[in-house]
């Protein structure tokens, strides 16, 4: 029986609420929960349960933010703060990825006492900072962060001009590790002494960090900009040309896989060489002039012939095909005393452990007694000399 007008407008008007009711289902948000006021509290103090200045649960905030960080913020003020502190002390408070363990209690205790207006330099700035440089650091020019603070405080403390201080505190010198501030404070006063863009000092710090670690008792006593600048273009050659021999051994070494049928990629960095093993000699007490202690190494690496070129002056990184394809190998006589290994010569073994070429600094020929460490090494390891 078909419906009345009067039903169907009645079914249609129920129709209608249910596609509105539904929609509302599909489009309305659920109840935010209030901010947790008492996990920031709990997390602010953990830890630092004896420095607290005023009690947790007496914290009545204002603050309509929801984020954990922001409130984990606010709560460390309420429990520690008698003074403001400058913002990337507060930091750590919102973000502590990518710290260890100390460093983030370190940070954290740096806050306590500065924003409870104690003494930072007593409490262990000073291993790092003077008494100015600690007051430089809590009172940073412009918007850093806590390391950049750091470092423009110590550049503050050589520089007249603000705004080399400001140059270096953008830097990759303020990504160093605490460790190694004593040479890193030195590159700052530097570069204090002789400012440059940031990508200039950029592009040094990179050939700096290699010279410390390469040598820990690396200087820039009496250096200039001019004279860094030329060393860090032989640095970069340097690596150019490691990066050739590099990729000339790669390819050796596949060839060598494929005769094989191997197909693993090689992990060693340095190629075979003669196998022979290094040399070593001290004179005894009775020999006079002769001190330390002799040694004959094989250089098997890109690293090494580089760096044996780069000393001594000669052209011994071009016989890396050579090497590599095991129709030669190249080897240092130095002498090993107090410091730094001294390069005395640089020879060259054919396949049949015959010396066909000695050189020394600027292809000098071997003084005489250079010869005679040389015959003992000969006699030991079986090398003919020609």
């Amino acid at each position: 029986m078909a419906h009345s007008l009067i039903q169907r407008r009645q079914e249609a008007a129920r129709a209608r609420v249910e596609a509105y009711e539904l929609s509302l289902r599909h489009v309305s948000q659920r109840t935010r929960p209030p901010p947790d006021f008492e996990t920031a509290i709990k997390e602010a103090r953990r830890g630092f349960e004896a420095d607290v200045v005023r009690d947790g649960e007496a914290w009545k905030p204002r603050l309509k933010t929801r984020d954990a960080a922001r409130l984990r913020l606010g709560a460390a003020r309420h429990l520690f703060a008698r003074y403001p502190v400058a913002e990337h002390l507060e930091q750590i408070w919102i973000d502590s990825a990518g710290l260890g363990i100390h460093e983030i209690v370190l940070r954290k205790r740096w806050y306590i006492v500065a924003a409870g207006g104690g003494s930072l330099y007593g409490a262990g700035a000073s291993e790092w900072l003077s008494r100015k440089e600690v007051h430089a650091f809590l009172n940073p020019l412009g918007k850093v962060g806590f390391e950049a603070a750091i470092w423009q405080a110590i550049a503050r403390t050589y520089a007249n001009d603000p705004i080399v201080a400001m140059q270096i505190a953008r830097t990759g010198i303020t990504q160093t590790p605490r460790a190694e501030h004593g040479f890193w404070r030195e590159v700052v006063r530097f570069f204090c002494a002789h400012p440059a863009t940031v990508e200039e000092m950029d592009d040094l710090r990179d050939y700096l960090q290699a010279c410390h670690r390469r040598d820990p008792e690396f200087s820039l006593k009496g250096r200039s900009l001019a004279s860094l600048g030329r060393l860090m273009r032989e640095w970069h050659r340097d690596l150019e040309a490691i990066a050739r021999i590099e990729a000339a051994r790669r390819r050796a070494e596949a060839a060598r896989n494929r005769a094989r049928g191997m197909t693993a990629a090689p992990v060693d960095d340095s190629w075979p060489g003669a196998a022979i093993a290094d040399w070593s000699w001290s004179p005894s007490s009775r020999v006079r002039g002769k001190r330390g202690e002799y040694v004959v190494v094989q250089l098997r690496t890109a690293a090494d012939l580089v760096a044996e070129t780069r000393s001594m002056r000669h052209c011994v990184a071009t016989y890396a095909t050579k090497c590599i394809a095991g129709h030669a190998s190249i080897w240092s006589l130095r002498r090993r005393a107090a410091g730094a290994p001294d390069r005395l010569l640089t020879i060259e073994l054919d396949r049949r452990s015959r010396a066909v070429q000695v050189r020394g600094f600027a292809n000098r020929v071997p003084h005489p007694e250079e010869c005679k460490i040389l015959e003992r090494w000969a006699q030991a390891r079986g090398i003919e000399l020609l």
